[in-house]
């Protein structure tokens, strides 16, 4: 992390709503999710990812720690929602998030918000 072009990287916040109930608790989705993700945004993790998987009903949070910093997953099967959380500390392009979740993850709505994030004041 100690060339940081710019001083300045993106996180974005993802919230992915009307969700197929099922993917929602399919741990495998899940993982494939990440690795769409890691492979698309040619991300490095730096540890197996973590996982928790609450029971009943419950959904799954997900969590990997980057080189660049971390993507999280929390799902939500009661509301049908996923929320994710990509935070790179290197300029990234955009990413097909709405495209992509409607796809596997049978999304209704997604709403993508890109913040950028300085490291030094200007």
């Amino acid at each position: 992390m100690a060339d940081l072009p710019g001083g300045q990287g993106c996180e974005w916040v993802i919230e992915a709503l009307g969700c197929d109930i099922a993917r929602l608790k399919d741990l495998a989705q899940l993982q494939t999710v990440f690795q769409d993700l890691i492979g698309g945004l040619s991300l490095h993790p730096v540890s197996e990812t973590q996982w928790h998987q609450f029971p009943g009903a419950g959904g799954i949070t997900g969590l990997c720690l980057l080189a660049e910093s971390h993507l999280a997953c929390h799902t939500f099967p009661e509301y049908g929602s996923l929320c994710l959380n990509v935070f790179c500390c290197r300029p990234r392009p955009e990413w097909a998030f709405e495209e992509y979740l409607r796809e596997t993850m049978g999304a209704t709505s997604v709403r993508v918000r890109r913040l950028e994030r300085s490291y030094h004041t200007q």
